[in-house]
């Protein structure tokens, strides 16, 4: 299946993949867990012309890494070749919660 710019669902799932990886590469600076694992990812949008949409939060509206964060996001989601345009969005609406860290994240920080 293609969609109208030539871009195959195929594609689009395997540049996801790489955002994914991108992000992992992110950690917060007080904590030694990617951002991804950490659960700050909300929702990630790959667009059939390799523009991606990352919806995210942080571990608190007062966190001092606020301004360092999503922009680290943003730098490494374009260095994927091929990628055309990042949009980082942070939102606080759910709060964040340790609920939403992966277990692998949970098992790192001693939580398990």
């Amino acid at each position: 299946m293609e969609t109208e710019n030539n871009t195959t669902v195929g594609q689009i799932t395997d540049l996801k993949e790489k955002v994914v990886t991108a992000i992992k590469q992110v950690y917060d600076p007080e904590i030694p867990v990617d951002v991804y694992e950490l659960g700050l990812i909300y929702e990630i949008t790959v667009y059939p012309v390799n523009n991606v949409f990352v919806l995210m939060t942080l571990t608190s509206p007062n966190c001092p890494s606020a301004e360092f964060i999503p922009s680290e996001v943003k730098d490494k989601i374009q260095q994927i070749q091929g990628i055309s345009n990042v949009e980082v969005e942070v939102t606080f609406d759910p709060p964040y919660s340790q609920d939403m860290m992966s277990e692998a994240a949970k098992l790192e920080l001693g939580f398990l």
